[in-house]
């Protein structure tokens, strides 16, 4: 009983914490976003679930859902495709190991802007670093693309964000290769195993929980994005590059001209929470798999 009191005591602060600065403002958003309301002194006028249905016939709303979903899915392949591709490299005796390591994480420990401002002069239409390398390998007409044209701005910036996401994903993917016992590994190459097959037939069953928990914070990071989008957009961002999270500020704050539409942005935030738990809990049940023990 003392004991069962001591941990109550302990647990009452952080979940009192909890309750008053995550639980409480998520209840008081779903209730706001049933109002119509600036957020700014006006009277609040109750409109029910008007906002989510004008939310899902917005085409704004809507191009931005599908924005996130190209990050998600294409993005995703080339994330992963890069962090698979270097595990493998990583894992195969290379000399340097901790060191290439390093350069790989290196872009998630540099200012987002100086990211974003770097990836912006790469696809410079007419002096970037893309189009003088087009042009240097004798590709002219393709270095002639207008790279941050709006109907092409999108997929520049998708580049750079894999990029950027790159690092951070593989070096999850190498922490959970690393806790795998090498005589696995050096029975296989005895056996004339190629560092591919080991990686798909040793690695990745016996990191799949680990491959699990990087879908999930990749599918979190496609839904909350934000802040990259921006910075390469600059201030007055282009539709072709909104996100959800962008689209909810732009509602509920404005750019150049304010808008203040609170209450249907906080509808988008409502739309975004449910969709990002709905979302988890698929890939869980999809992904879910008997432990591999070893």
């Amino acid at each position: 009983m003392i004991r069962r009191r001591m941990i109550i005591a302990f647990l009452a602060p952080a979940l009192f914490l909890y309750l008053a600065l995550m639980i409480l403002p998520a209840v008081q958003a779903f209730w706001l976003s049933l109002y119509s309301t600036s957020g700014f002194g006006d009277t609040p006028r109750w409109v029910g679930i008007d906002n989510y249905i004008r939310l899902y016939a917005d085409p704004i709303f809507l191009k931005s859902v599908v924005n996130t979903l190209i990050v998600f899915i294409v993005g995703g392949i080339g994330v992963f495709g890069l962090a698979f591709v270097f595990t493998v490299l990583l894992n195969s005796g290379i000399w340097g190991k901790k060191l290439f390591r390093a350069l790989i994480f290196m872009p998630n420990v540099i200012a987002l802007v100086a990211i974003a401002t770097f990836w912006s002069f790469v696809f410079t239409p007419r002096y970037g670093l893309l189009t003088s390398f087009l042009k240097t390998i004798g590709l002219n007409g393709l270095a002639a693309t207008s790279w941050t044209a709006p109907e092409n701005t999108f997929f520049a910036m998708l580049v750079g964000f894999v990029w950027v996401s790159a690092g951070f994903f593989t070096i999850l993917v190498l922490a959970g290769a690393d806790k795998i016992p090498l005589d696995m590994c050096e029975a296989a190459r005895l056996e004339g195993a190629s560092h591919f097959t080991i990686f798909r037939l040793i690695t990745i069953p016996m990191i799949w929980d680990v491959i699990v928990i990087t879908i999930v914070l990749w599918t979190i990071t496609a839904i909350r994005l934000v802040e990259y989008p921006y910075a390469f957009g600059g201030p007055n961002i282009d539709q072709n590059l909104y996100t959800p999270g962008i689209y909810l500020y732009i509602m509920g704050f404005g750019q150049r001209e304010p808008v203040y539409a609170l209450g249907y942005a906080t509808s988008i935030g409502v739309a975004l929470f449910l969709f990002t738990v709905i979302s988890i809990v698929t890939l869980r049940f999809v992904l879910r798999r008997e432990t591999v023990e070893f």
